[in-house]
């Protein structure tokens, strides 16, 4: 398990360049959503359909959670791969948060 330093390292690098993406995301014509950071969470705020998504470090456990679509997703850090996964999935941050968004903006 990482250490409480190295996890904030981890997680502060990770959800910047998440953070970056959507952004970048966000300016593209009509991409439904809206980004905000508020004390290092992120919240993705969505109009039609209603919504909001929150990504969040949870140092106790060494985790990135999100809380989207009526669902917590809970990302470990995979230190061979050096990227925040959801175990079950595999999947990396970014490509699981750009599912979500895709799975509210269909909904």
């Amino acid at each position: 398990m990482l250490d409480e330093l190295e996890f904030r390292r981890h997680a502060e690098v990770a959800l910047e360049e998440l953070k970056q993406h959507l952004f970048e995301r966000e300016e593209e014509q009509e991409a439904g959503f809206e980004v905000e950071e508020q004390n290092g969470v992120l919240n993705v705020l969505f109009e039609e359909p209603a919504g909001k998504f929150v990504i969040t470090p949870n140092t106790p456990v060494r985790q990135i959670w999100i809380s989207a679509l009526s669902t917590s997703f809970k990302l470990d850090w995979d230190q061979a791969a050096s990227v925040f996964v959801l175990p079950r999935t595999g999947e990396a941050l970014a490509p699981l948060v750009d599912r979500l968004i895709a799975e509210q903006l269909e909904s």
